[in-house]
């Protein structure tokens, strides 16, 4: 019998693995292989990373299963902010992110919903808020809410895909939804797309924004705004002079740490090239918010 790490046919190249493990897993064809075998503990532990956060369980070892002492989540990635591994099928398996604050923690999108995962979160401490960035990240919004005893956010333009949702966002101008934290709606990507920054620092960002490895730059996927590019281009106008952040934790796509100058003028540059993206200028009395 074979040993060692593989990719198994399940894999729907959705790119968590690559994020986690770059230069232990690659695309290949259109799909995620491993290139290589771990060389020692660290990698090991790597890919453990990546197998527990793949959507579809692709990840595996030949012979033996994984390592349930090695399942790394929630993941520290900078003072207050974990990911939440364990990424979801039924949300496009995207990241989700646990951020710890004094009055309650907060849940940024989720992970696939088990009793089990929700047992270990909150042993962080008590979730008082699960913030949706849009409306294909809902799926598991409610019943995480309910679990923790939690408000669930969602923003009106996507209401549809939450309408149980406890508190609504509205309009485009932003709002403290806890003590450091600002909803930006940025409507683009979906109508009722937000994002959520805490203390100019963390910007969670859904998939309105991310970090390309390949032009090693914020992006946007244009080929997955939904709603309207004309829309992406006049929120990034009208946003991006107040957005002021270090991180960059998308649902999608790498995340990345910068200095907050040079973030805010990646960001200028990136308003930029959305706006030539667009064929003329957007009338904002005719969108519907």
């Amino acid at each position: 019998m074979q040993s060692g790490w593989f990719v198994d046919e399940r894999c729907t190249n959705c790119d968590v693995a690559r994020q986690l493990a770059p230069g232990l897993i690659g695309e290949v064809a259109g799909r995620s292989e491993v290139l290589r075998q771990p060389r020692d503990e660290a990698e090991e532990r790597t890919l453990h990373a990546a197998a527990y956060a793949c959507p579809t369980r692709s990840i595996r070892r030949h012979a033996r299963g994984l390592d349930p002492e090695l399942d790394p989540y929630p993941l520290p990635l900078t003072e207050g902010a974990y990911l939440c591994g364990h990424n979801s099928t039924r949300t496009a398996g995207a990241n989700s992110y646990l951020l710890r604050r004094p009055g309650g923690n907060l849940m940024i999108d989720t992970p696939r919903w088990s009793e089990s995962l929700a047992q270990r979160y909150e042993r962080f401490g008590p979730v008082t808020e699960v913030l949706l960035t849009h409306r294909d990240h809902a799926a598991h919004g409610r019943r995480y809410a309910d679990r923790f005893g939690a408000r669930l956010w969602i923003h009106e333009g996507d209401l549809e895909a939450a309408p149980d949702a406890d508190e609504v966002l509205t309009g485009i101008e932003p709002i403290e939804v806890a003590e450091g934290v600002v909803a930006h709606p940025l409507p683009g990507h979906t109508e009722g797309s937000v994002l959520y920054v805490a203390d100019e620092r963390s910007c969670f960002s859904g998939d309105s924004l991310y970090w390309s490895r390949t032009t090693a730059d914020v992006e946007i996927a244009e080929s997955v705004t939904w709603y309207s590019v004309e829309a992406l281009a006049a929120s990034l106008e009208r946003s991006v002079d107040g957005l002021r952040f270090e991180w960059l934790f998308p649902g999608h796509g790498d995340r990345r740490h910068l200095p907050a100058a040079e973030m805010s003028r990646r960001l200028r540059g990136l308003t930029e090239r959305v706006r030539a993206m667009r064929p003329q200028p957007i009338d904002f009395t005719a969108v519907r918010w």
